[in-house]
C-alpha cells in the first residue's frame, strides 16, 4: 500500500493544502482519496493527469475543508473525458450532501457528467469490501459528526482520523494498524472537537501502531511550534511519529 499526502493543512492555512490522503495498492490498480477540501483538486491533478486512475472518494465529515472540493474534482474528471463510474463513500446522507453541494457549485451539472456516481454509506459496525480495500469506521468527537476510517489491503492497514478528538471507538479502530494518520490541531491540552500533538503521543502509547503521521495542525501551531513538535515526537519510544509535508509519500 502506498500513501501520498496531497495536503496536510487545516481550513485556513495559506501555506498548505487541506488535509487529503491518496491511498494506492502496490499494483496501482486501486486508488482512493480520503477527503477533498477546497484546495485539494488542484493538488491532485498536478500529480495525477489520468481521468480514470482514481476509483473513489471517502468523506469523513461535512465541513468545507473536507468535502467542498468534490464539485471541482468531479467537474475536472468530466472535462478529462472520464467514463468509468466513480464511487463516493461516507456516513449517512452522503448522497444528499454531495448532490446538494454539486447543485450549489454547478447547477444542473450532475445530470451532464460523462460518468455515473455510486454512493455507499459506511457506518460504524459495517465491514465493507469495495474498490480494492476493506473499510471500517468509528465516530470521533467533533463539532460535526465525523467518522474515522480504517482501510485494509494487501496485508497492510491504515487509519485516518478525519477531524476530532479520539474516542475509545477510534482507538480500537486504529489498534494494530501499520500507519495511523491523525489530526493534531493544537500543541497541548484539549480543544473542543479537535486533537492535539500531546493527545496523539498519548494515543501512540495506548494502541499498537508502527507509524503515526500528524496532520491538520493549526496554522499558527505549525508556524510557531514545528521545531518543538518534532523534538516532542522524536522522544516517543517504540513508534515512529512524524510531520509529513504536502506531496510526501509513504510506503507500507
Amino acid at each position: 500500500m502506498k500513501v501520498k499526502f496531497l495536503g496536510v493543512g487545516e481550513a485556513c492555512d495559506p501555506e498548505y493544502h487541506n488535509t487529503s490522503i491518496l491511498v494506492e495498492t502496490t499494483t496501482g490498480h486501486d486508488q482512493i482519496m480520503l477527503d477533498c477540501g477546497f484546495t485539494v483538486p488542484h493538488s491532485y491533478f498536478s500529480l495525477v493527469p489520468d481521468a480514470d486512475e482514481l476509483n473513489g472518494l471517502w468523506i469523513s465529515h461535512f465541513h468545507g475543508d473536507h468535502f467542498f472540493g468534490t464539485p471541482l474534482l468531479l467537474l475536472r474528471l468530466h472535462e478529462m473525458g472520464r467514463k468509468k463510474s466513480f464511487l463516493i463513500l461516507g456516513q449517512k446522507k452522503i448522497s444528499e450532501k454531495i448532490t446538494d453541494v454539486m447543485e450549489m457549485a454547478y447547477p444542473g451539472f450532475v445530470e451532464k457528467l460523462s460518468f455515473s456516481i455510486e454512493f455507499l454509506e459506511v457506518e460504524p459496525g459495517d465491514a465493507i469490501e469495495t474498490a480494492g480495500f476493506r473499510w471500517r469506521s468509528a465516530e470521533s468527537e467533533h463539532s460535526a459528526r465525523n467518522l474515522a476510517v480504517r482501510l485494509e489491503a494487501e496485508g497492510k492497514s491504515l487509519f485516518y482520523s478525519g477531524d476530532g478528538r479520539m474516542t475509545d471507538a477510534t482507538r480500537a479502530l486504529a489498534n494494530g494498524c501499520d500507519l495511523a494518520i491523525h489530526e493534531a490541531f493544537c500543541l497541548q491540552g484539549d480543544m473542543s472537537g479537535h486533537g492535539s500533538v500531546e493527545r496523539c503521543i498519548d494515543f501512540s502509547e495506548k494502541i499498537s501502531v508502527s507509524h503515526i503521521a500528524l496532520v491538520h495542525l493549526g496554522r499558527e501551531n505549525r508556524a510557531e511550534n514545528a521545531k518543538t513538535i518534532r523534538e516532542m515526537i522524536s522522544k516517543v519510544p517504540g513508534v515512529h511519529l512524524f510531520l509529513p509535508e504536502s506531496g510526501d509519500e509513504f510506503q507500507l
